[in-house]
Parts: C-alpha cells; structure tokens; sequence
C-alpha cells in the first residue's frame, strides 16, 4: 500500500506533527526514519498538548502502530521518560509501540562527547542540542555503535559490549582532560533495562514489508528539515541524519515504488535555531514580534528560533530536492496583523542577483536577500472558514508562495488546533 512521506522544508519547526496527526486517521502505521531526542513534535488536541521527542507523533489514534525506523538514534533512558510522560496524559501505548533492532542506541557518553566536541569548536559552534545525537552516528557509520537489537542478547553480552564501548569513550574524554564514565556502572544500567526493551525490539524492514504485502498504510515522519540535512543541507551547521525523501526510505526499509505522496511542510515564514547562515533573518522587532506571536521556542531545548520572513529561494530548493507533491503551509495566523508582508524572490551575491541556493555555508552567508512586499491582513483568531474565506490579501500570499514555489499548497494551518486547518480540495 502507498506511503506518504512528511519531510520538513526549511530549517526544522516547520510544525511537520501538526500534519501528521491531521493526516493519521487515513494512515494505518506512522514511522520515525531519523534523527532522536533532538526532535521536538507537539500536537495539540482537545484533550490538551502532547509533546513528542523519539516516538512518532501520530500515536494519538488508537488504531495507529507507531514505529522507531532503523534511521534513528534511539536514547534508551529518553524514550523511557517520553513513554512515561505519553501513558500519564492517558494515551494507551501497550503493544502500539515498536522499535527496530537496527535503530542505533545513544548513550551517556554520546552526549558527554557532543558537549565537549561543541565547546572545543570554540569560535564556531553549530548549536548542537547536546543530545549525542552526531556521536552516536559517528559511532554507527564507524562501526563501532550498539544496536538496539543488543538488548535481546543474554545479559553477560550486554554487559561486556556496553562496557568495552564505554572504555573507548574513556580514551577520548581523556584526550579533552575529561573525568571518565563508569563502565561497570552504565553497563549494569544497560542490562537492567534489558527486560524493558525487550518486548519493544523487532527486526522492522521485514515486519514493515510484510504489513505493505497486507495493504496498511505508511506514513513516514521525518525530525529536522531538509536544509539541515548531513548531505545537502548548510554544512557544516546541519543534523546528523538524512531529513529529506532519500532519508525516508533508507531509514524505514521501505523503498521508493511505496512512495504515493511527498509533502513539505513549510512555516508561512522562516525560522532556524542553533547556528549557521540564514538570509532572511529579522533583527528587528518584526522578528521579535514573530518570534512570540508564533511561540518560536523549541520543544526539546527551548531555545529561542531565530526568525524571518519567508525564503522562496530556499523553499524551490528543499521543494526540488525532495519532490515534493504538496506543501502544508502552517501558522499562517502568526504573520496576521502586518501592515506588509515580505516574501524573498532571490539573493544579491558578490553585486549578482541569484535565485540559487549555495550550498556553501560561507556563501550563504554573504547573500543578501532581494524581496517582493505583498499588503498585510488581519486574520480573526477564530477563524474556521473555508480557503476561499479567507481574507483575500491572506490567499494572494499563499498563491505567491505556491507560484514562486511551484508546488500546490493543500495544507494551511493557522492555529496549533487539529481544526484550524484548511484542505484546499481545489488545489
């Protein structure tokens, strides 16, 4: 059967859970394909605010199975928590929870490295979460990480891996003059959560392929955004892991003749957190303006985003990249009440106007944007009509954005709500 793929189209926020949960009651199976506790995905409901780190977003109906792919980079300790947090707001999580044996474990001395690794970049941090998440796929594609399929060996084998992978960390930290981890102590963590994981731990490519055979329905959610992306995002001040299509696929193990539907979502305006170029970011009020208007603080670290308006040069890039078939344009509320709007056609680069995106941070970094300003309008915070509704200046943006884009927006969010949400049945 048919997967949809979500991807994020810009730095990450893009509110990618928000879609997920909306689109869910027509999907039978929802996979997280990469990344780990550096996600951040809140969905609001009537019964209130659920916030997501490892396990998918699309949990909240009852006749979803939820799955951690093999793309990610599970923390065992973290997950235990979010499940925790999930069961006490009353979602039923028994048997609906699944987590590939080739899904890479982060552990304590992950997140002790990226720290260290972030501070030694001294000049030049790239705003790491802190969460281990570069060490542990440093630690996978050096084949040298743990799998979470280890918690199925017999305890003496756990131990013995997790403490020689805790040894090697040693040598490291003493490298940055760093106080060692205690190998026993981690190891015997790890063996006492062995009985835990155990009933969570399948092989899921096969088990997911078998449920494609049977004809249930996927729907593959991505963490970050396809500017953040290890290969083709604002290197080196990126993710670790593959955000975009191709991530998709090779960290869920379906493959690309399941794909039906690829859908971007996309803010009506920009934001970034951490470090690294970004071309239209607001200094101003405006951007101070945006960023509380749109609550532009991350859900896993609460930092505040950095903000500015919307980038098409960007956008056509990441929508390209991905292939994408429809664009979700949320929080279109948030940039209600401007007297104008400004949406960036091109950069100015080096005395040239370009409607490329470099790829080189560097360049990035030296563009200047050239923008188009549209008339503002005022939204009603309880608005619930139709697209065609909508105030006309609001639907001359949306379509600027589509046009520049060239990808049909059949999403509009503009509320945090599952209801404040508009399907373009004609676009």
């Amino acid at each position: 059967m048919p997967a949809t793929i979500i991807v994020g189209g810009q730095w990450g926020d893009e509110g990618k859970a928000k879609v997920v949960d909306y689109l869910m009651p027509k999907h039978d199976v929802v996979v997280r394909f990469q990344g780990g506790a550096n996600a951040g995905h809140t969905v609001v409901t009537d019964e209130g605010k659920y916030a997501f780190h490892q396990i998918p977003s699309g949990l909240l109906y009852p006749h979803v199975q939820a799955v951690l792919g093999n793309g990610m980079v599970v923390d065992p300790v973290a997950f235990l928590v979010e499940l925790e947090e999930l069961m006490s707001h009353g979602v039923n999580v028994e048997g609906r929870i699944l987590i590939s044996s080739s899904a890479h474990i982060v552990m304590q001395p992950h997140k002790v490295l990226d720290n260290l690794y972030e501070v030694d970049r001294n000049k030049e941090p790239i705003g790491s979460t802190g969460k281990g998440i570069g060490p542990a796929y440093c630690n996978k594609h050096s084949r040298k990480g743990l799998r979470m399929g280890v918690f199925r060996l017999p305890r003496e084998e756990i131990f013995e891996l997790v403490r020689s992978r805790v040894e090697d960390c040693n040598r490291l930290l003493e490298a940055y003059n760093a106080p060692p981890l205690s190998a026993e102590q981690i190891a015997t963590d790890f063996v006492n959560m062995k009985d835990i994981f155990a009933p969570f731990v399948v092989d899921t490519q096969p088990m997911l392929q078998e449920m494609r055979l049977e004809g249930r329905r996927f729907m593959l959610e991505g963490a970050q955004g396809a500017l953040l992306d290890i290969d083709h995002g604002t290197y080196p001040y990126v993710t670790s892991s593959s955000c975009t299509i191709g991530g998709a696929l090779t960290g869920s193990g379906l493959n690309i003749k399941d794909v039906e539907r690829v859908i971007g979502i996309f803010k009506a305006y920009t934001t970034r957190v951490g470090n690294g170029p970004f071309p239209t970011e607001l200094k101003d009020d405006i951007g101070e303006d945006l960023r509380e208007k749109g609550r532009e603080y991350g859900t896993t670290t609460g930092r505040p985003r950095r903000c500015g308006w919307f980038d098409v040069v960007a956008a056509r890039y990441s929508a390209r990249l991905n292939g994408l078939d429809d664009i979700a344009l949320t929080k279109l509320d948030v940039i209600s009440g401007f007297d104008t709007v400004k949406i960036c056609t091109h950069y100015e680069l080096d005395g040239k106007r370009v409607d490329r995106f470099p790829l080189e941070a560097s360049m990035l970094e030296a563009c200047t944007p050239i923008y188009e300003e549209l008339s503002g309008w005022e939204l009603d915070p309880a608005y619930s009509g139709s697209y065609e509704e909508l105030p006309k200046k609001a639907r001359t943006y949306v379509e600027y954005i589509e046009n520049e884009v060239g990808v049909k927006v059949g999403f509009i969010s503009h509320g945090p709500e599952r209801k404040s949400t508009i399907v373009r049945e004609k676009a």
